[in-house]
């Protein structure tokens, strides 16, 4: 298969596909860059942990051989790792592709990831443990609506974007508020991503519900053949980092594994707890006008994507 040579001047440009889980993204995503020239650079909040293999379906060998993959096994799962840590990496990633005249296309299922990559992240330090813990004394004695009304009246904009119930971002709203005298809302938009710094498309990949439900309960049938249960096992020896504790798959494999339930209860729970997820997925990924749907169908979604690349190029 031999790539497509990039026209003078377009080799800036960086693909995002995305989507829920078990949709296919890495599939499309290997063949569409094999046909651009193209490098990889994961967008999944589980594929930076060494030792998450199955559980985070990760490429497999093969599929790693074809195309040259970025921001996978990043860290150990002793070790905690946030949104800045991979905007970092992944940027660097991706400018490092640009330099040496190949296509990024940026693939997962993250939507936090993506965002921050796209939209830049509230990296100032602004903090005072003082100031937030007078603040959380005031929430335990009046509550969080009333923080929150007294948020709405400092800085409506944020207010609205803040659940009168997430004491969390209350709190640190108005911290940043009483340290600098200034809106949260509008420290937030000086932000800097991707977005407005290079050509960018968003290509958001999905299937019917229940098709998709039905993927993911496959994938994760999959996920116990290959051996699910002594991944975690060999996993939960090590001390776990707060992030790596809530990865899906490994508390319902513990759970099993401790004796509270038998291996279907583990497996039921995880499709549970999958299915909720790819729910969330699908309402943060719905909620960004910028991403181009298109449905796994009857034609090559792989074929689809390099007609609409070709033409956006």
């Amino acid at each position: 298969m031999k790539p497509v040579k990039q026209a003078m001047g377009q080799k800036d440009k960086i693909l995002f596909i995305v989507g829920p889980t078990a949709v296919g993204k890495t599939e499309v995503a290997i063949e569409l860059a094999q046909q651009l020239g193209g490098e990889i650079v994961s967008c999944d909040a589980m594929q930076v942990y060494r030792e998450v293999n199955i559980a985070s379906a990760k490429p497999t060998q093969r599929q790693l051989a074809k195309v040259k993959h970025h921001c996978l096994n990043l860290v150990s799962v002793t070790e905690d790792f946030n949104v800045a840590q991979y905007r970092q990496k992944a940027t660097n990633a991706i400018k490092d592709i640009l330099g040496r005249g190949k296509q990024p296309v940026v693939v997962g299922g993250s939507g936090l990831y993506m965002s921050v990559l796209l939209n830049g992240i509230f990296e100032q330090a602004i903090k005072n443990d003082t100031l937030r813990g007078l603040l959380q004394e005031e929430l335990k004695t009046r509550g969080a609506c009333a923080l929150h009304e007294h948020l709405k009246s400092l800085d409506p904009q944020a207010a609205a974007k803040i659940h009168a119930n997430d004491s969390k971002r209350i709190v640190r709203a108005l911290e940043v508020i009483g340290l600098t005298n200034k809106p949260i809302s509008k420290l937030q938009q000086q932000r800097e991503g991707l977005w407005g710094q290079y050509p960018i498309k968003i290509f958001g990949l999905n299937r019917p519900r229940e098709q998709l439900y039905l993927w993911v309960e496959r994938r994760i049938d999959k996920m116990f053949e290959q051996g699910l249960v002594n991944e975690v096992r060999e996993i939960s020896k090590l001390h776990l980092s707060a992030t790596a504790k809530t990865l899906i798959g490994i508390p319902e494999v513990q759970g099993h594994l401790q004796g509270d339930y038998g291996l279907e209860r583990a497996k039921y729970l995880i499709k549970l707890n999958t299915r909720h997820y790819v729910k969330r997925q699908m309402t943060w990924f719905r909620r960004d006008k910028r991403i181009e749907w298109i449905e796994m169908g009857e034609e090559t979604v792989s074929t689809v994507l390099l007609r609409k690349t070709k033409l956006w190029r």
